[in-house]
């Protein structure tokens, strides 16, 4: 895969450290890789924004770009038209992650917030790009109540636009998981109708560099270039009769 679309069931969930895991991977395989952010919010001009973090984490060979920059931490479409700036349109992105991929083995776009948030007035959103580009799309959930219904629901609009999804990674796994967390591992995949591709543990993104790029193959499976195994992870985590 030349190009991946890291997406996710809403905000915050561990998007940014899933996409540095994945670069991380691609990068200790010997693959040249770039990270395309088409919009950044609540980030002001000068501040590091998520491709910052990405490489803070995953390394400084990482080609980053942004394609729009939005002070106030809101949907894409909503910063832009209150900010008074251009708004981010799916053909940018394509066009963006088309002329990296002919100088990158990888390129990963990280969206903002879920899938379907819009980028423009017209109601375009990250699927839109995706269908552009004939991308998987791997979608980051949560570990607790409520994701089996979210990541559904994201696995089922992307199957309605034509996409299919690479899988689902869970972006903070607890450290003290609860039951509702310890169920999910095996409701996941069946509920979302996806691979369960990684579990990524909370408190990732605060590693030193070396740690996070030495640890990533364990968050990680093989489909995404770790050694991470779905099926010895639930058995060891789920709750009998799960």
């Amino acid at each position: 895969m030349t190009v991946i679309v890291v997406s996710g069931t809403g905000t915050e969930i561990g998007k940014t450290v899933t996409t540095a895991a994945v670069a991380a991977l691609a990068l200790a395989a010997g693959r040249s890789v770039a990270m395309l952010k088409p919009a950044q919010t609540g980030v002001a001009p000068g501040e590091p924004g998520d491709a910052q973090e990405v490489t803070r984490l995953a390394g400084d060979e990482i080609t980053t770009l942004e394609l729009a920059r939005f002070p106030e931490p809101l949907a894409p479409n909503t910063a832009a038209r209150r900010a008074g700036m251009a708004q981010v349109r799916p053909f940018e992105v394509a066009a963006a992650a088309e002329k990296l991929a002919t100088e990158h083995d990888l390129v990963l776009i990280e969206g903002a917030g879920g899938l379907l948030v819009q980028y423009d007035d017209e109601g375009a959103t990250l699927a839109d790009a995706a269908r552009l580009l004939l991308a998987p799309v791997l979608v980051v959930a949560t570990a607790g109540l409520g994701t089996l219904n979210m990541a559904t629901l994201t696995t089922e609009a992307l199957r309605a636009r034509g996409l299919s999804p690479l899988g689902l990674t869970i972006g903070g796994w607890p450290a003290a998981p609860d039951l509702a967390s310890r169920c999910n591992l095996a409701d996941l995949p069946h509920s979302a109708g996806a691979p369960l591709l990684g579990a990524i543990p909370q408190g990732a993104g605060a590693l030193p560099r070396s740690d996070f790029r030495t640890r990533a193959a364990d968050w990680l499976g093989p489909e995404l270039g770790g050694t991470w195994d779905s099926a010895a992870f639930t058995r060891r985590e789920a709750p009998a009769g799960a």
